[in-house]
């Protein structure tokens, strides 16, 4: 019988630290998706924050590394794309394939989770649902935030850094991460 490598790390996660004879019993479940969850085209609304950050991430990530790859910085010592670079890369971001990103539960929470989404802690033991509609989904939601600022302001956000990228697609009053405390005493 053979067993990949992931697998067995898995298993070996359930043996305790004290020896062979102690064994410690972990368990997790798979998320109990509901039907939006498991069948709309559109990522859910409790989701969708995970989601804008997940695709600010990779924005930032993919021309981070196309920046690196220049050798003729700017007068401010950066490194500067091109406008068809970035449109190209800003482009290939979000057709990427989002396989390394799924949905969790946690503390009865469900959260997107994969490549820049991690928030403290991670649980000793967790499963990951991913493939799905989530691929499709966080694509759409990459266009989406493309179509909506366009290549321009997402790529000056990004020369502010990767907190000026999220706080431009996630943020501001019709943001994905808005508070919804914040919002409810705006509204008052």
């Amino acid at each position: 019988m053979k067993l990949s490598l992931p697998l067995l790390l898995l298993l070996g996660a359930w043996a305790a630290p004290g020896g062979f004879g102690d064994k410690a019993s972990l368990s997790a479940t798979a998320p109990q998706l509901d039907e939006e969850e498991k069948y709309s085209a559109h990522m859910p609304a409790h989701l969708r924050c995970d989601a804008c950050r997940a695709v600010s991430y990779q924005m930032w990530h993919h021309l981070a590394k196309a920046e690196a790859k220049l050798h003729t910085p700017d007068s401010r010592g950066q490194q500067e794309l091109s406008e068809s670079v970035y449109t190209d890369i800003l482009d290939r971001s979000c057709s990427q394939n989002w396989q390394d990103y799924g949905v969790r539960e946690v503390n009865q929470v469900k959260h997107l989770t994969g490549p820049g989404l991690s928030k403290g802690p991670e649980p000793s033991i967790s499963v990951m649902i991913t493939g799905g509609p989530w691929p499709n989904r966080l694509s759409a939601t990459c266009f989406h935030y493309l179509g909506e600022f366009g290549e321009d302001q997402i790529y000056k956000a990004h020369q502010q850094g990767q907190g000026a990228l999220e706080a431009l697609l996630c943020g501001g009053s019709q943001g994905a991460c808005l508070d919804k405390e914040t919002a409810t005493r705006e509204e008052l």
